[in-house]
Order: structure tokens, then sequence, then C-alpha cells
């Protein structure tokens, strides 16, 4: 054997193991998205960098068709309304939207977060200082991002994640971010 499929095997070994003692069991929220992650693997992973904080996450959350909790603990707390220092979990949908959506734009570049949960408090502030802040946001139920590539377009991303049929997908040219959350399927312009 080579080198190279040393490394495979050891990798494999390596991923299963850790799979095998940290995964939770749960029904990967694909299936109403028939084939937007097709050719992507028996693994998801996020690709994360925080605007506010200057935090980066870049794990494997899902392998062969199991969450692995320790890596969904991770995105709660990077995800966090750092203006309340306070956490929520993370619906897994909108997670598997954001790496679909990343996976279809073919990059290795993070998303830039610019915001993912937000306490009431917070999205209160944020409604006072903005009229397309919802009052019922998809945010304060964590079930939203708001998101950002250097190297892609708005529109890019805006297509990538309303190819993935999974979710509402918002575009704001003018904030450069598009927003992404895992409610009904639909598309608007901010």
């Amino acid at each position: 054997m080579t080198g190279k499929t040393n490394d495979l095997i050891s990798r494999r070994k390596l991923l299963g193991a850790f799979a095998g003692i940290t995964m939770v069991s749960a029904t990967p929220y694909y299936a109403n998205a028939a084939g937007y992650l097709k050719g992507a693997g028996n693994i998801r992973k996020v690709n994360l960098r925080n605007q506010r904080t200057g935090e980066s996450l870049n794990t494997i959350y899902w392998v062969e068709g199991q969450y692995i909790k320790p890596a969904l603990e991770e995105i709660n707390y990077f995800m966090r309304d750092w203006r309340q220092n306070s956490t929520r979990n993370m619906d897994r949908r909108n997670i598997d939207l954001m790496a679909a959506a990343l996976n279809l734009l073919d990059t290795e570049e993070p998303f830039l977060v610019l915001s993912g949960y937000r306490t009431s408090r917070t999205n209160n502030m944020l409604r006072s200082k903005s009229r397309g802040v919802a009052k019922q946001s998809y945010h304060v139920k964590g079930m939203a991002a708001d998101l950002r590539l250097g190297s892609r377009s708005v529109s890019q991303i805006a297509k990538a994640g309303i190819s993935c049929r999974s979710g509402g997908v918002g575009r704001y040219h003018g904030s450069n971010f598009v927003h992404f959350d895992c409610g009904p399927v639909r598309t608007w312009r901010g």
C-alpha cells in the first residue's frame, strides 16, 4: 500500500471511531429537498466565520446519516447571539441548507455569518433600528442565518440556496448578504 492509501484508511477509521462514539441518531432533513446535495457523499460539513466575534468554525457535523452531537454543540455556540452571549439549538435543517449551498458554490471560502440566533431582546433592538427585521423572525427560533461570501455575489449565493428547495431565501443586495431560513420555501428581495 502507498502512504496515501494508508492515510485514507487511517482517516476512515478515525472518522468511524469518532462517529461511533459521538453520534446522535436522527433522520437527516434532506428528504424535502431531493437531490440537492447530490454527489456530496456521506459527510456534511460547515465552514463558517463570524464577522462580529472573529471566530471560525470548519467542522464535520454529519457522517453516514448521523448527526454528531459535539459538532452540533459547537455550531450552536458559534451561531449564538453575541450581544447577549446566549445560545440556542440551531435547527438542523438550516445547518443542512447552509452546508448544501456552500457545497453547490464550490468554494473553500467560509460563509461569513452576519447573524445567526438572536434573542427576542436583540431582535427587538434591531427592529427599532431597521424596518427590514421581522417581528416573528426565524432568527429568534434558531432557524435562520444571514450570510455573505467575498468570492460570490448575493445572486450566486441566493441561487444556490433556492436550488436546495428547502426554506426561505432572501436577497439583500444593498447590504450584501443572503438570508437562509428553514421555514416555508419562498424567496424575496430586501
